[in-house]
């Protein structure tokens, strides 16, 4: 990586996660019981109630990840194989359309039946059927791998799905229970001083660049220009969020988009999502309860209006997609996420070099791309296609991963995204400039 200097006009390869070395096998069935063990604190009744439009119940996270194993693999696949249940491609088809009609994506929380206990055996018959396919020569064949790759990162997305649901579940009651145990101890110490990191301007190319696994909208690799910028060293804090409201940021509306401000008056918002405040100062439910608003810890569950409008306070911008993957080449993939157990974003490790801090894991990066096509982009064909490029539209791009995203999803060109309204997820964000 090369920083105030001649411009760098080819990245080095992405390097595949470690994971990625695990034979085929043990990777998937780690997946399919690491979503079990996700499920395992919650009780029936959590597992099949939905909090809202976006997100959808427990039960039905573990039932169509097992869907798209029977529908993708085992169905076309595995010889004399029979479905576990004919009315189930209804019921947890999420949005194939090719793959036929499906139950309303607001009405999940509606299916009380089939039962949680009907779903684990459903669970377990598509697992017998994938150890006989992986037994035989048909699960040998490369098609065969492609689909159960794409199954288990497919899976591991839910994974992370499953748990900011259940936050929202859980903040919705006014229980406010915990999905784990609480910390032992909160540090409620000011950040450290945010650095800037100059980068040089030049054409980079972008995108995914090694032989492991990735989604079809990080591909094809290709150039991008990018102009001289400046990278914050991490993401933007809560104490900086509090700065922020304390300045009337949420009643400027000056600072907001159109859409931003007509959305934060609609909806009343005035914090992010999840905070309280108390005479005890902000607190924010999370998957530990509900507990103090750390002030070094990056802030969550912010909207791209709310990232944006923060940016416009503190005169500086949101970071394009391309610029955030130049500034993270090179750098470990590796940060608080889900296998680190913490379950919420904690404050930025000391600096250790020049390079900038906490760029996966944490919360996932607001970026002020649109997301859209790389040039030249093409979806799969068939019902696979249907996967990424048909939401290539009114969305925007995040980068990085969050504290619940599991760890073989951290890669510098992972492009997740959504609508800028949302912000249930573990979303945050780092600003960027120009250089003078």
């Amino acid at each position: 990586m090369r920083r105030d200097s001649a411009a760098a006009t080819e990245k080095q390869p992405v390097e595949a996660h470690p994971k990625a070395a695990k034979p085929l096998a043990a990777r998937l069935f780690e997946t399919r019981n690491l979503s079990l063990a996700l499920a395992a604190p919650l009780t029936p009744e959590d597992m099949v109630v939905q909090a809202m439009d976006d997100a959808s119940p427990t039960k039905w996270h573990l039932a169509h990840v097992t869907w798209f194993f029977e529908t993708f693999v085992l169905t076309p696949h595995l010889p004399g194989y029979r479905a576990f249940d004919d009315t189930f491609n209804y019921c947890f088809n999420s949005y194939y359309e090719s793959l036929g009609p499906r139950h309303p994506r607001p009405k999940r929380g509606l299916l009380t039946r089939p039962s949680a206990e009907r779903v684990l055996a459903y669970r377990a018959h598509v697992d017998d059927g994938l150890q006989t396919l992986l037994s035989r020569d048909e699960g040998r064949s490369h098609d065969v791998a492609r689909l159960i790759e794409i199954g288990i990162n497919h899976e591991q997305q839910h994974q992370e799905l499953l748990l900011t649901d259940i936050l929202a579940l859980f903040a919705a009651n006014p229980l406010r229970p915990a999905y784990q145990a609480s910390p032992s101890g909160l540090d409620l110490s000011e950040p450290d001083p945010l650095r800037w990191i100059g980068f040089a301007g030049g054409i980079y190319r972008i995108g995914h660049a090694s032989e492991g696994f990735c989604w079809d909208n990080e591909r094809p690799l290709h150039e991008a220009l990018v102009h001289p910028f400046r990278f914050a060293d991490r993401p933007v804090t809560n104490a900086e969020w509090v700065a922020f409201m304390e300045d009337g940021g949420y009643r400027t509306a000056s600072l907001w988009l159109a859409d931003g401000w007509t959305t934060i008056n609609r909806e009343g918002w005035n914090s992010p999502l999840y905070w309280e405040e108390t005479d005890a100062g902000w607190f924010q439910m999370s998957l530990q309860g509900l507990l103090p608003v750390v002030p070094a810890a990056p802030v969550a569950h912010v909207s791209y209006y709310e990232a944006d409008a923060f940016a416009r306070w503190a005169g500086k911008r949101l970071p394009t997609e391309f610029e955030w993957e130049v500034a993270a080449e090179g750098e470990e993939a590796a940060g608080n996420t889900l296998q680190s157990g913490a379950l919420s974003p904690q404050r930025a490790q000391a600096a250790s070099g020049d390079g900038p801090r906490q760029l996966f894991g944490d919360v996932w990066e607001w970026t002020g791309s649109a997301y859209l096509p790389y040039p030249g982009y093409r979806p799969p064909a068939g019902a696979i296609g249907e996967y990424n490029g048909k939401f290539m539209v009114s969305q925007q791009v995040l980068r990085g991963a969050s504290c619940v995203t599991p760890d073989a999803h951290s890669r510098a060109s992972y492009r997740n995204f959504f609508y800028p309204h949302q912000r249930w997820q573990f979303l945050g964000l780092r600003l960027a400039s120009e250089i003078d």
